[in-house]
């Protein structure tokens, strides 16, 4: 798909962006897109106050959208001059030279019959008929929400009080906000759902059982009309445990395991969504590169245990020396980089001569004091980060050169 097929959907007046599943970059956004996204990223509308996803990572979805299932995701999106909700269709399409991507169109609000309520206020469960076995006796938790009565739940199988807890008549005084830990910012999302097309995958949510505790779950909802009501039937899965995995190996992909900082593929994860050759000069960045001096004498005479000590303690230094919206990364052996986001050169070297005169502090029983050499640099406009990265070793270098301990700029 050529950029002047991508030009083409500024034709279209329903938001459309395009969007790499591996580094999450948006590629293209349409005009309308660029209209109701606003200053907006793509993780602020995919995890605003009124969003909903199945997936946390994009690659997550490629299978499934490969085997043709469908994917909704509902954002937070600006609209009247207010922050309101957008339903997006997911497709998996290909656009050289970006390979595969995935195709977000939002879906333009429908009018839902199933918002306007009946006789729910005085709906009475009936012990016969098809619906009766079907909710009754499913092993799954599901829950009858009336939208258009402030969510309120006004009926929950036998699998559901068990689940959050609640005798029957407790659970049908409650509203579905009340169990959703986004509270009432879960009204608009559960309006937005009422007007999807059946058979999209399941929405993800954090919900808050009687004990106080929070669980993970799974929701599908969709619209019901049951003995003349018209409410929304809520099947609940239990995901908490898929979502510990997740987490854990999402830790791993990202995370070093020894110091537990950031590893080098997310440096380039996080510079690549940087994309520093567009930036203006205001928002970008320093970069420093830490190297342990000396660190093979201390592993070969005091061992590899010693020398992991060393990296640990270094480790928790550098994250006590850096700002909060700094980056701390593990490079690899006894080098580390620092990414510090709208930061002067003059202050980076300030930063990391802080750095260095910490490290020369650091007691480690059994150990002589160590010292680190750090090469500083300034991103420039328009600069590739392998040129950058050039630049902070080639300080480093000199650094190493001058005797160590020493911090030099590029």
């Amino acid at each position: 798909m050529p950029q002047y097929c991508f030009d083409a959907l500024n034709f279209i007046k329903t938001p459309v962006w395009l969007v790499s599943p591996v580094s999450e970059n948006i590629i293209f956004a349409n005009a309308a897109a660029t209209e109701v996204m606003r200053d907006k990223t793509l993780d602020d509308m995919r995890s605003g106050m009124y969003s909903a996803k199945a997936q946390t990572l994009l690659t997550m979805y490629v299978p499934d959208l490969k085997a043709n299932q469908e994917i909704i995701e509902i954002w937070t999106v600006w609209r009247d001059k207010q922050e309101t909700t957008l339903s997006c269709r997911l497709t998996l399409t290909c656009a050289e030279p970006h390979g595969e991507v995935i195709v977000f169109e939002g879906l333009s609000p429908q009018v839902n019959a199933g918002l306007k309520a009946s006789r729910s206020a005085t709906y009475q469960r009936k012990k016969q008929g098809f619906y009766a076995r079907f909710f009754l006796t499913n092993s799954a938790p599901m829950l009858l929400i009336d939208p258009a009565r402030d969510g309120q739940i006004v009926d929950a199988n036998l699998a559901a009080l068990h689940f959050y807890g609640y005798a029957h008549e407790e659970m049908c005084r409650k509203h579905t906000w009340e169990i959703n830990t986004l509270g009432r910012d879960i009204l608009p999302v559960m309006t937005e759902i009422a007007s999807l097309p059946g058979g999209h995958k399941p929405l993800n949510f954090v919900h808050r059982l009687a004990d106080g505790t929070t669980r993970h779950v799974q929701t599908y909802a969709g619209p019901i009309e049951i003995y003349g009501d018209k409410l929304m039937l809520c099947i609940i899965h239990d995901i908490t445990e898929q979502k510990r995995l997740e987490q854990e190996l999402e830790h791993a992909a990202l995370r070093d395991s020894m110091t537990g900082l950031l590893n080098r593929r997310q440096f380039y994860n996080i510079t690549e969504q940087i994309t520093p050759s567009h930036l203006p000069a205001q928002q970008q960045f320093s970069l420093l590169l830490v190297d342990t001096d000396h660190f093979k004498e201390i592993n070969d005479i005091f061992g590899h245990l010693k020398g992991d000590e060393v990296l640990i303690s270094l480790s928790r230094t550098l994250e006590a020396c850096s700002r909060k919206d700094d980056f701390v990364f593990r490079w690899g052996g006894e080098e580390f980089v620092l990414l510090l986001p709208r930061t002067t050169l003059e202050n980076a070297m300030q930063i990391a001569e802080t750095i260095r005169v910490a490290v020369a502090h650091i007691t480690i029983p059994g150990l002589p004091r160590f010292t680190v050499s750090i090469g500083v640099a300034r991103h420039n406009q328009g600069e590739s980060i392998d040129d950058l990265f050039k630049r902070v070793d080639d300080a480093l270098y000199r650094a190493k050169n001058d005797g160590r301990n020493k911090v030099l700029a590029a």
